[in-house]
């Protein structure tokens, strides 16, 4: 027991982060399960993230009620985003939504009870590690009670030709607005999570680059199951530490799994125990 306790002290902050990453990688394999290439989920990232925060501080909410309120926000967000970008597809959707992430930031930086550009310090540590792999178990439930619905087989169908799922009584554009919802539902919940706890957030943090590391999660997980994302995550998450000892070529490293992964299992790690399982 005291080997945990002393483990846990340790790497708490990693062990959270990977809860979180785990999140996050869910939020853009919602958008990508109907086809939807969107990276502007940093976006509705720091809306819940320092709308949860103000609640906060501001106007003493309660923690849940902040975070699930910040959350709530992200999701109108993404209706407000999903209906004009309703027609673009693949790349153009891809610049579209990066867009929307950078204006969000724009935004951050520039105003004024958002902190600037220095942010917003002294967060109270709200978040557990018990509250954030919770959250994460019931993403993950609900996610594949979803895939295994009515809705799971729009999306794919919608994935695959939207024009033959249109031609099957698929409404296109209805679920395309709920895939983008869910993904900014997820994404704000687990920027909320992230502000309380780190105690500390800026425009930095909701970058471009925290975009491309959702999609590298996602997509070196595997898309095919709600389960690829969240080992893409932990892998990604873990990899930096365990290559510490390559100090200046951690980054060429973890490049360089990254991309024999994608080269060599292009459907991602969790094809791996779907191969496991048929062969048993």
């Amino acid at each position: 027991m005291h080997f945990i306790a002393d483990f846990y002290a340790a790497h708490s902050n990693l062990i959270n982060q990977i809860g979180i990453n785990a999140l996050l990688a869910l939020s853009i394999w919602v958008t990508l399960a109907c086809g939807q290439l969107s990276l502007g989920n940093m976006g509705f990232m720091a809306i819940a993230a320092y709308a949860s925060v103000l609640l906060v501080l501001r106007a003493h909410w309660p923690f849940l009620g902040a975070v699930l309120a910040g959350s709530v926000m992200a999701a109108a967000a993404g209706l407000l985003l999903g209906w004009p970008v309703l027609r673009l597809r693949g790349v153009f959707l891809a610049i579209a939504t990066i867009g929307f992430g950078e204006i969000v930031r724009v935004f951050a930086v520039n105003l004024p009870w958002t902190g600037g550009a220095e942010g917003i310090s002294g967060i109270p540590p709200r978040t557990t590690t018990f509250g954030i792999y919770l959250s994460l178990a019931l993403a993950v439930f609900l996610l594949w009670r979803l895939s295994r619905s009515r809705a799971g087989r729009a999306f794919t169908a919608i994935a695959q030709d939207e024009v033959a799922a249109q031609g099957m009584g698929v409404n296109p554009a209805a679920y395309k607005l709920a895939a983008f919802a869910i993904g900014a539902f997820i994404a704000g919940y687990a920027g909320a999570l992230s502000a309380f706890s780190t105690y500390f957030i800026s425009p930095t943090d909701f970058g471009f680059s925290r975009a491309i590391d959702m999609l590298a999660f996602a997509v070196a997980g595997g898309i095919g199951a709600v389960g690829g994302p969240v080992l893409g995550a932990a892998l990604l998450t873990l990899l930096p530490e365990v290559l510490r000892f390559l100090h200046d070529y951690r980054d060429v490293a973890n490049g360089v799994i990254l991309l024999l992964v994608i080269v060599f299992l292009p459907q991602g790690l969790w094809s791996l125990f779907r191969r496991q399982a048929r062969s048993a």
